[in-house]
């Protein structure tokens, strides 16, 4: 069951109408999503979001939920016949995020295929157009989702398959330059940078709880360096690049920082987006200032801070120190189902430990989800 957070609670009190908050602040230099399902707290915002964003782990909350009790049973009882997945998917996409919280948000709802197929292009193929069958059955057209699809060779090979076919996707777990480029490659239309690794969130003693995000995380070098990657891919092909959209924050602050690092969105769970709303704006007390939304991602750009410009040339994240041809473009990493990316994962240990953390915490979530559906099927 989600946890109830009262109003008072939830985000302080707003009377004072000329004092902007964190949150406002930020919501002028990128877009603020919010990741969370609950429809109360989301219509209850202080600020209207633009992206609602989910995973395994929030769509199996949902499931647990007793106010979505009768629908899983209706849904169980409508398609039985079809198996777990497609209970599972209508439940959670076209019913329980789309149908109840679309209206709320100002842009897509997000979605991701199942973690556990993450090596099976096909089946990534398969799960992504069961969504868009969903979404179109409920009436919501395909500027207003879009589908998460762990950065793996197999599953990229899918988003590039997705993409031409005009279904709009995102390459998730996302934490090393090669990954980008191949979402590149895949014409995904969002990439997910995580900016603090999985142990953080359960181990406080593993958060670089640093004073400035911006420039001194351990993950700042690799995202500031994607986004000069795409910018750089922009100016030579005219392309549009995957928009940033950064994710996995712990405090307000990293939240803060990525408007300054040039993130065209956040994805903001609810507690961080708590902090964000009950914490007065006051620039003097930030590192570095962000920039207003341009109007094109990369066309309008605004100009580097000059304080950020050494993260152009460190990785804290490298047992080896910066590597200069990380970034390459000339890579097909998408060739041979994507081998070549599976092998730039694999010596960055980095993001090898990570992306198979990330894949094994929404697959146990998955795994739960599966277990509540077939358990509902039974009871049909």
């Amino acid at each position: 069951m989600s946890p109830q957070i009262q109003p008072n609670e939830r985000y302080g009190s707003m009377d004072s109408k000329n004092e902007q908050t964190w949150l406002e602040r930020l919501d002028e230099e990128l877009n603020v999503d919010v990741d969370w399902m609950d429809t109360d707290y989301i219509k209850n915002m202080p600020i209207k979001p633009h992206d609602q964003t989910s995973n395994q782990l929030w769509v199996d909350v949902e499931l647990a939920n007793p106010a979505n009790a009768a629908l899983l049973r209706e849904t169980a009882r409508e398609l039985k016949d079809r198996g777990w997945l497609a209970i599972y998917t209508r439940m959670r996409k076209a019913v329980l995020m789309c149908k109840k919280n679309i209206g709320y948000i100002s842009g897509r709802a997000l979605l991701q295929t199942l973690p556990s197929k993450a090596y099976d292009t096909q089946a990534t193929i398969a799960h992504a157009e069961l969504y868009d069958a969903e979404f179109s059955r409920a009436g919501i057209s395909r500027d207003r989702y879009c589908i998460k699809i762990p950065s793996t060779g197999p599953a990229l090979n899918a988003v590039a398959t997705l993409s031409a076919k005009g279904i709009p996707t995102l390459g998730t777990a996302v934490f090393c330059l090669p990954q980008a480029v191949a979402c590149s490659q895949a014409n995904a239309f969002y990439i997910s940078p995580y900016f603090n690794e999985k142990a953080a969130h359960d181990d406080r003693s593993k958060w670089p709880n640093v004073d400035d995000p911006a420039t001194e995380h351990p993950m700042s070098p690799r995202v500031f360096q994607m986004l000069q990657v795409y910018r750089k891919l922009f100016k030579e092909t005219g392309r549009d690049q995957p928009l940033m959209k950064n994710a996995s924050y712990i405090s307000a602050k990293e939240a803060m920082a990525s408007g300054e690092l040039g993130c065209h969105s956040a994805t903001i769970s609810h507690t961080v987006l708590n902090e964000l709303a009950k914490l007065k704006y006051d620039g003097s007390k930030r590192p570095g200032e962000g920039s207003q939304k341009p109007k094109h991602a990369y066309s309008d750009a605004t100009p580097v801070p000059e304080r950020l410009m050494k993260l152009a040339t460190v990785d804290p994240l490298s047992p080896s120190g910066f590597n200069a041809t990380a970034a390459r473009t000339d890579i097909d990493y998408l060739a041979n189902g994507g081998a070549e990316l599976a092998r730039a994962i694999e010596a960055d240990p980095y993001a090898n430990r990570e992306l198979a953390a990330a894949l094994e915490l929404f697959t146990a979530a998955e795994n739960r989800s599966k277990e509540k559906v077939q358990k509902a099927m039974a009871e049909a």
